[in-house]
């Protein structure tokens, strides 16, 4: 039997690598394919060092190419990792930030900024500096869960310029459109007015050095994130869901948008919230409600990591409003899942920081933006 390298160009066509939209000889993944006989060589050309992402481009290459070309098909794979030099970040920076994380959520009221709460305080348990800028403009929940809702930043004096010192609460320094409106008053802006807001809070505060600053961001995939990407060079971001159909739907689009050609933010992971009920009297017990699994299986679907699973505990919900993050009650179950979901977080952090080069603020030059930068 010989195979046809044409057929197997037209076989290799049906499969993407993960976070690429287009296939992968489209996108030039597939370097060349040689075949002798019943034996086909394919030079694989990744653009990400990532090992999961790596292993599953190998295994749909020789899935696909057993079941659509020939079963009896002995297939060599060479892959080859080329990542570009680290250039410097164009765009804003804020001096003295280490890392900034976006935490998201392809819709509301999956717990989205009780993860971001709990993982600011456990990452100041580890001893980081850490900083939540609450880019939730029309939602900031940061000074109720921070017990910090009567507070109001100061201002000082930096370098002759005047700034906003963010308040501070767990050794957490935060910073919220909640400070500035009564707890009664909704905010009614239009998106350039709310994005005008997000940048006095990111570049006129006295941020001073941080390791982390987490943005806590809307759900959904619109102006608020556009203006977000712009303005800084994210890092990377956390996507949170719950584990229901409905839920991960949405999640897929946020993981999505942040893995565009436009916007090209690594997603560090994501992480399942709500993922099971155990009774406080039945520890042992768990309780699926919202489905089993769902975030796991979409985070190997899209080739990102999976960073851990919280479940419905009544603590989680109390503690955050009465402002002292769950993740601080010593010894509980809570504790140990976000320290172990955190530690995550910072190794994907690390392991991103070592292979891929810094983040760029991103510059939308079409009127498809929320703003069009003129060239």
């Amino acid at each position: 039997m010989k195979l046809d390298r044409k057929d197997i160009l037209k076989a290799l066509e049906t499969i993407t690598i993960a976070g690429e939209g287009k296939n992968m000889v489209e996108s030039g993944a597939i370097a060349n394919v040689i075949t002798f006989g019943d034996e086909v060589v394919v030079d694989l050309v990744l653009h990400t060092p990532a090992m999961h992402i790596k292993k599953r481009a190998e295994d749909d290459i020789k899935k696909t190419i057993l079941e659509l070309v020939s079963p009896d098909a002995k297939i060599k794979i060479n892959s080859k990792v080329e990542v570009p030099d680290k250039p410097e970040i164009k765009g804003k920076s804020i001096p003295g930030i280490k890392n900034i994380i976006g935490v998201a959520s392809g819709k509301g009221g999956v717990g989205k900024s009780t993860v971001t709460a709990n993982l600011a305080v456990s990452l100041a348990k580890m001893g980081f500096s850490v900083g939540i800028l609450d880019a939730d403009i029309y939602g900031p929940s940061m000074p109720i869960m921070f017990d910090v809702e009567s507070e109001k930043p100061i201002s000082v004096t930096v370098d002759g310029k005047s700034k906003m010192k963010p308040v501070e609460s767990y050794e957490v320094k935060i910073l919220s459109i909640g400070f500035f409106t009564a707890p009664s008053q909704a905010v009614i802006w239009r998106g350039p007015m709310a994005s005008k807001a997000l940048n006095q809070m990111i570049f006129d505060a006295d941020w001073g050095e941080l390791d982390f600053m987490l943005v806590d961001l809307p759900p959904g995939t619109g102006d608020i994130h556009l203006s977000i990407v712009q303005s800084l060079p994210i890092t990377g971001v956390v996507i949170v869901s719950t584990p229901q159909a409905v839920a991960l739907a949405d999640a897929k689009k946020g993981v999505s948008m942040f893995m565009s050609e436009a916007i090209n933010v690594p997603v560090l992971g994501i992480i399942e919230n709500m993922a099971y009920f155990t009774p406080e009297e039945l520890p042992e017990n768990k309780y699926y409600i919202f489905g089993k699994e769902g975030a796991r299986n979409l985070s190997e679907d899209l080739g990102v990591p999976f960073l851990g699973e919280v479940p419905i505990v009544q603590s989680i919900r109390e503690a955050g409003d009465y402002g002292r993050p769950a993740a601080m009650q010593t010894g509980s179950v809570i504790e140990t899942v976000f320290e172990q979901i955190t530690r995550n977080v910072v190794q994907e952090t690390v392991n991103r920081n070592e292979s891929l080069p810094a983040t760029e603020a991103v510059k939308i030059t079409t009127m498809a933006g929320c703003s069009a930068v003129k060239k």
